[in-house]
């Protein structure tokens, strides 16, 4: 038996009035989830624990199997994992964006929580530029993907409230500056980092091209580094990791996979969905399990785009989860479970813990669940609602909750 989970970041919405009550995942066509759905299971699903951090940390440890109120410690070192950076016991890391603020009259705005989706060469210059300059035996700078990035602390950092910044979008930032017992040195190294980036080359050649300048760094999601049981002790399988974000991939590899490169996975709406398809069903002529994770619909939520999340979901329906399909035709048994993670509703333009619709199919089950498709609405009706959302993959590979 070959498994599979296909993860559509922030494709759950709620609805809307432009879409005649419908959500985004109602109004696009995805013929491929649809029949995955009627000829298997269908249901809701809480991800995201009730107090904890409404994030895709949070609710990717959680599809993986992992109960984030045991495991989860922090975003950064999660992404750390993924990006090599071993992490000391001392060691607390951040998170850290590249945004663009902007100044409006007596106010400081966040204009933008990833300076124009920089793209990966601009962002590690820029990066590298931070880490030759200000970094030190106390503070380190790690580049990773387009805008996000990393910040390594060391002595200190783990008493610090933070606010992740694209829950801020347009919003005056001085409230949402880290608080707490140390706050201020890394207010401080926010501040040197936009002096810094005032007018470093990258920024001026991007103000001058029309777009958005990395003018400063914003660090969030911060922790030591976490201890967790690998997926095959958990679960009995061998598998890896497909997504262009460290957050993800930094999951299954402190789950013990194996974090597998696809050439265009750029973590946007222009990532290689194909491409991320087909390196999963290669990586499954070896392995048992492959976790696949696309970012797109939920960077078009953030961006407040209707018909780039749409378009989004569209694409992930048709060329990772209609690839998947195709491509497990006469090679074996199989099971395929589709979700989003969490919701990114368009109206808040951030993530919410509302509970989301999965679908799990069977190749060797010949029932069906009599839905009529794969969205929010048609999943409530099921009936089937999993309140720990971290025994939803014993229900993938044992076939029990």
């Amino acid at each position: 038996m070959k498994y599979f989970v296909l993860i559509g970041d922030g494709m759950a919405d709620r609805p809307l009035k432009e879409l005649g009550g419908k959500t985004p995942l109602m109004a696009a066509r995805t013929p491929n989830m649809d029949a995955l759905a009627t000829g298997g299971e269908i249901g809701l699903v809480r991800t995201i624990p009730q107090g904890l951090p409404k994030g895709s940390e949070i609710a990717n440890l959680s599809i993986f199997g992992y109960d984030p109120r045991q495991y989860y410690t922090g975003r950064g070192p999660l992404e750390a994992a993924s990006m090599g950076v071993e992490l000391g016991p001392e060691d607390v890391a951040f998170r850290v964006n590249l945004v663009t603020l902007e100044a409006v009259g007596g106010s400081v705005i966040m204009e933008d929580y990833s300076a124009g989706h920089i793209s990966t060469e601009e962002g590690k210059a820029i990066i590298q530029a931070l880490d030759k300059d200000l970094g030190n035996a106390v503070f380190r700078f790690y580049p990773g993907v387009s805008y996000r990035h990393l910040l390594v602390w060391n002595g200190k950092g783990d008493k610090i409230e933070t606010t992740p910044p694209h829950d801020i979008t347009e919003q005056e930032i001085g409230e949402y500056l880290p608080t707490g017992e140390d706050a201020q040195e890394l207010i401080k190294l926010m501040t040197d980092t936009q002096i810094l980036l005032k007018n470093h080359p990258i920024n001026q050649s991007r103000l001058q091209a029309g777009k958005r300048a990395a003018n400063a760094t914003w660090p969030w999601g911060q922790g030591r580094a976490p201890h967790m049981p690998s997926f095959a002790e958990r679960f009995g399988l061998s598998g890896g990791v497909i997504s262009a974000v460290d957050l993800i991939k930094g999951i299954g590899i402190s789950a013990g996979l194996r974090a597998i490169a696809v050439p265009g996975a750029t973590g946007y709406l222009d990532t290689n969905y194909q491409g991320k398809a087909e390196y999963a069903l290669k990586a499954l002529e070896q392995d048992d399990f492959v976790y696949l994770h696309v970012e797109a619909p939920d960077e078009a939520s953030h961006n407040g785009d209707l018909q780039a999340k749409i378009a989004a979901i569209e694409d992930f329906d048709k060329k990772v989860v209609g690839t998947i399909v195709k491509g497990m035709k006469n090679r074996g048994d199989y099971r395929i479970m589709v979700l989003p993670d969490h919701p990114t509703p368009l109206e808040l333009r951030t993530h919410a813990d509302d509970p989301v619709p999965f679908l799990i199919y069977d190749s060797t089950d010949k029932s069906t669940s009599g839905a009529k498709g794969f969205d929010e609405q048609t999943a409530a009706k099921s009936g089937i609602v999993i309140n720990e959302g971290h025994t939803l993959m014993e229900r993938l590979v044992k076939g029990q909750l």
